[in-house]
């Protein structure tokens, strides 16, 4: 199967959400539907699945039950058949009542996406969701993801939220709700939707591939912080070979193995999202021996880090690890808004814990 999830437009199944689903059932049962819903959560856990099999019940009038809204027998759950109409129409866009909002495009051939969602991206949402349903039901708009709204974009979707049209439904994904507006947020119905467990991420990565070996899929599921999306982009990128020879390196310290190092650098550092993968894995490794040195549980990847990084943070305190972890975060931070020279991001990286565990 492929690295990439299947789209949430096109998925049929969500795994370990039921609490949340369960959670917008009892309110469409209710009555009082919240005129909009933030979905928020980890990437990767299925936030965006679970706003598109919403809209699908939503536009189906409750999978063409008499329930909630239109009756007094409750719908029992949101799954829709791939084949059902309103499936297909959404899938492919052609549903008169729903419109997705997401990052517009860069160039003409389709090829990149904006960083941010624009104003332009969201001009017509207001008229679009004051319009009668088409199909004489709701009007529904997914937003994904919310924190990627600029500033003008997000103050042209909180006039929508200031005076909410009937019948219509906005539905917000976002992965960190502090970056939007607060008056956005609080006008929204709040849906959290917690990571996967380590179990869970095991399984659906052994439904992707396979062919992975029992270490490497309990690896990845350690890697990947209860979300699926996270575990297969880690395979896809080669995250558990760049992890290995990460913490290879770092057992050598209190010295460093300098042509080792920058042999690793160079091959690494060629590429902005390999950059941007070691430094997640690098700010990941020392924030877990922190918890590791205060007693906090954690899997191993690598055969004998635990102890690895028990012996260093004895060596450096745990005062200074910590503020080791919080520079090195903002290192690489920094890195990707600035495109700084990425070898040398990572070389600057190894040698801080060097001189902190000297």
């Amino acid at each position: 199967m492929s690295d990439e999830p299947l789209d949430p437009r096109d998925n049929t199944e969500l795994v370990g959400q039921g609490a949340a689903e369960n959670s917008f059932l009892q309110a469409w049962d209710s009555g009082r539907l919240a005129h909009a819903w933030l979905l928020t959560g980890p990437k990767g856990i299925g936030k965006a699945t679970l706003a598109f099999r919403i809209a699908r019940f939503v536009l189906a009038g409750g999978n063409d039950s008499a329930g909630g809204l239109f009756g007094d027998a409750a719908p029992a759950t949101l799954v829709m058949s791939s084949d059902h109409p309103v499936f297909r129409r959404i899938a492919s866009g052609g549903h008169a009542d729903f419109k997705l909002i997401e990052r517009g495009w860069s160039d003409d051939k389709q090829t990149k996406r904006k960083s941010e969602i624009t104003v332009d991206d969201v001009r017509d949402v207001g008229s679009f969701m004051s319009l009668t349903p088409a199909e004489g039901g709701w009007r529904v708009v997914i937003v994904d993801a919310a924190d990627e709204m600029n500033r003008n974009s997000a103050n042209a979707i909180l006039k929508v939220l200031e005076e909410p049209p009937k019948r219509a439904l906005m539905l917000l994904v976002c992965h960190s709700p502090g970056r939007i507006l607060p008056t956005i947020r609080s006008r929204c119905r709040r849906l959290t939707l917690p990571p996967l467990s380590r179990d869970t991420v095991t399984e659906l990565l052994r439904r992707h591939h396979p062919e992975l070996s029992v270490a490497e899929l309990q690896g990845l599921a350690a890697l990947a912080d209860g979300s699926i999306g996270r575990a297969l982009s880690l395979h896809e990128q080669g995250g558990m070979d760049l992890y290995g020879a990460m913490v290879g390196l770092l057992g050598s310290l209190p010295k460093l193995p300098g042509g080792a190092l920058h042999d690793f650098a160079d091959r690494i550092g060629r590429q902005a999202e390999s950059v941007a993968l070691f430094g997640e894995l690098f700010a990941g490794w020392l924030a877990q021996g922190a918890l590791r040195a205060a007693g906090g549980p954690g899997a191993e990847v690598v055969a004998g880090e635990a102890d690895l990084q028990r012996r260093l943070v004895a060596r450096a305190g745990l005062e200074r690890w910590t503020a080791l972890w919080e520079r090195i975060s903002s290192l690489f931070e920094r890195a990707d808004a600035v495109n700084l020279d990425g070898k040398q991001v990572i070389l600057n990286a190894f040698l801080a814990v060097e001189k902190t565990c000297r």
